[in-house]
């Protein structure tokens, strides 16, 4: 144990933690137990100046000689019993890291894939009022994240979930830079958001191609683990391509990695091995619902998924061409179908239609259930928000619809989402930061079949 009443690393083998004597110590001859056996006082063994400047001298030389004639320098120690020491040292130079243009075909080496993108890569600290204390003064909540530099100009790309409800962004540059950020706009349901800065000849990162993925595939993650770590780069590879998972009954699809991912990773880049941007740090699985922790499973957002709402956003300041649907939506159950006779105990059930709609204009009415979009089975409105992320505004599509006097097809054109709808996800979302999770920051639950209540969503 240790003893830290005087000395922080005085160490002892008593199990009381007291100290041994350091003026005297006994001895007893092997098989004399107790204090029967005669103690023999040990001495300290007095130093021998001479050979400590022999072997000091021996040292310089050699190091001196080595030095001289290069490759592996050893030093030979002679004391006074005839023992040799040998001390082996390299003299290999430094590695040198070449700064290279990332042109999409020259596969780089994960320091060159960081020297590359370092200072495209941005820190990120938001604060809100998380509400008031007892004498009615505001308490602020604060969270941390990261992000990457889309064009010279400063525009940057993020979480949603990291800006959402902040009153204030502050952005900092790997260089030290400090800017105070504003929200441009964001869509909550792919969780990206757009920023900027007032700056001039920032760093863009080069967007690559998510869809040549394998699993397999070597990939990096720069961001700023804790808020704390800033800077910091990790590295794995694709465990998953195209997995589904489901946050709050938003789904989501996404690159599966073991690469190492934190709070405050949120917002990052996820890199190939040609140093190419292929998806947005988002997710960690931190836990299980049984309480296992565990690890290697993090989550980024494809970049071919939200591409083009990024431009969008970047033009329009909200993503104009997301497909809408234009009805009120319930996940059809048992005890429904039980309540309205219906033979079909899954699907998509319509509480309302807006009347100049997508859904209105096709013919779809409250009491209709939806079952199937083009070739895929609808049983909840999750499936229903997943299978929308496939089409854009104008886009069409066949719905496999349920009444009562039997199943119709109808063909759909879709619809774009209001802007005022959009806008109000900034407006009206709490701030994710008051929320209490093990992961850090605000959060959320990453749930759904097959990882039902499993996924932690960490924000910063």
């Amino acid at each position: 144990m240790y003893n830290d009443e005087h000395n922080l690393y005085n160490y002892t083998y008593r199990k009381d933690g007291s100290e041994l004597s350091h003026q005297r110590e006994t001895v007893r001859p092997a098989g004399q137990p107790g204090p029967q056996g005669p103690e023999i006082e040990v001495k300290p063994v007095k130093k021998n100046r001479l050979g400590l400047k022999i072997t000091a001298l021996a040292l310089v030389c050699a190091l001196l000689g080595g030095a001289a004639g290069g490759g592996a320098v050893w030093a030979a120690v002679r004391y006074g019993g005839g023992n040799e020491s040998e001390i082996n040292v390299s003299n290999r130079p430094a590695t040198q890291v070449a700064l290279r243009n990332v042109d999409g075909k020259t596969a780089m080496s994960d320091a060159e894939v960081y020297a590359a993108n370092v200072n495209s890569v941005v820190s990120i600290r938001t604060s809100a009022t998380a509400g008031y204390n007892f004498f009615s003064q505001p308490v602020q909540s604060a969270s941390a994240g990261s992000g990457f530099v889309l064009s010279k100009d400063g525009y940057i790309l993020t979480n949603y979930h990291v800006v959402k409800g902040a009153e204030t962004v502050t952005v900092t540059t790997y260089g030290g830079e400090e800017y105070s950020a504003t929200y441009i706009g964001g869509e909550e349901d792919y969780d990206i958001a757009v920023i900027k800065v007032e700056a001039q000849d920032l760093q863009p990162v080069t967007l690559g191609d998510s869809g040549d993925l394998n699993v397999g595939d070597h990939v990096l993650a720069i961001g700023n683990p804790l808020g704390e770590l800033t800077f910091s780069m990790s590295g794995g590879m694709v465990s998953c391509v195209d997995r589904a998972i489901n946050v709050d009954g938003t789904p989501f699809n996404m690159i599966q990695t073991d690469t190492s991912i934190n709070p405050g990773n949120s917002g990052g880049p996820l890199f190939n091995q040609y140093g190419e941007v292929v998806g947005i740090v988002s997710a960690k699985y931190s836990q299980s619902s049984g309480g296992t922790t565990v690890e290697g499973l993090g989550f980024a957002i494809p970049m071919n998924d939200v591409f083009s709402m990024v431009k969008d956003i970047m033009a329009n300041g909200y993503v104009s061409n997301r497909a809408y649907l234009g009805i009120t939506p319930q996940t059809m159950t048992e005890n429904w179908a039980a309540q309205y006779h219906y033979d079909v105990d899954a699907g998509v059930f319509i509480t309302y239609v807006e009347p100049d709609s997508a859904a209105g204009k096709a013919g779809l009415k409250m009491g209709d259930v939806i079952t199937k979009v083009d070739d895929t089975d609808i049983e909840s409105v999750e499936d229903l928000n997943l299978a929308k992320k496939k089409y854009s505004a104008g886009d069409t599509a066949v719905l496999e619809v349920y009444r009562p006097d039997g199943t119709v097809t109808v063909e759909i054109t879709w619809g774009a989402a209001p802007r005022e709808d959009q806008a109000q996800q900034q407006e009206t979302q709490q701030y994710p930061g008051n929320r209490n999770d093990n992961s850090g920051g605000g959060n959320g639950g990453y749930y759904g079949n097959p990882f039902e209540d499993l996924f932690r969503y960490f924000y910063g």
